[in-house]
């Protein structure tokens, strides 16, 4: 019954999510961060090394001892990148260590043992995204490693009407489709065992669906409305 759940909604999920991810970006604060521009030019840290080249994306080759080869690079539409005198190579995926040793590889037959150092020059940093029944819904940096729990309080934790015993996590594989995790903080909470707290990945989509009561709570009678449903025979 839970994947049938993640099934019906996951595209209506995704898709309002990727919506907020073209908003502005909040900060701890609540408060909008730094323009698409300036965030390019933020270094990535150590717990990021983890990002993979996307066509768009731009980078900078250095060559110590072969000047006449500097040059930038972009990541075209079909994935590769076009280098000086030699022909160009995929690029899309890689890492930077990766792109690195292709770039050696690819300049091995004119130059020998080549210095290179890559550096990125327009990316897209790492996020995750926050949507549903959370204090702050938007798209927010991964900075290093991140639970689940940790990224919902990020988010600036779950609404009184959140169901925190079925949020799903989306996360995009590698054909571009996604696929939906249902995770049970609830459960995760009270067990204080929070080795099973999954780590995020750059993209994914956390979604906190609303619980049952919130949907009927406004019409559970009260002492003081004097006012009750019929009860269906």
């Amino acid at each position: 019954m839970k994947q049938k759940l993640v099934s019906a909604i996951g595209l209506a999920v995704v898709a309002k999510a990727m919506a907020l991810a073209q908003e502005a970006v909040p900060g701890p604060d609540g408060g909008q961060q730094e323009s698409s521009a300036d965030r390019t030019r933020v270094l990535i840290s150590p717990g990021e090394q983890r990002y993979r080249l996307r066509p768009g994306d731009s980078f900078d080759v250095d060559f110590a001892l072969s000047p006449e080869f500097n040059q930038t690079v972009s990541v075209q539409p079909d994935g590769y990148g076009s280098l000086k005198g030699v022909d160009a190579i995929p690029v899309q995926g890689k890492t930077l260590p990766e792109l690195t040793e292709a770039i050696r590889a690819a300049y091995a037959s004119i130059l020998r043992n080549p210095r290179i150092v890559v550096v990125l020059k327009d990316f897209d940093k790492p996020y995750f995204i926050a949507a549903g029944q959370v204090m702050r819904p938007g798209k927010y940096d991964l900075r290093g490693e991140l639970t689940v729990t940790a990224a919902v309080a990020v988010a600036g934790g779950i609404t009184d009407k959140g169901k925190t015993s079925e949020i799903i996590m989306y996360r995009k594989s590698a054909d571009g489709s996604f696929h939906g995790k249902v995770l049970n903080l609830k459960k995760l909470w009270a067990s204080r065992n929070l080795s099973e707290d999954p780590l995020l990945q750059p993209g994914d989509v956390l979604y906190v669906p609303q619980n049952v009561s919130s949907h009927i709570r406004p019409y559970i009678p009260t002492v003081s409305s004097g006012a009750f449903l019929p009860i269906p025979y």
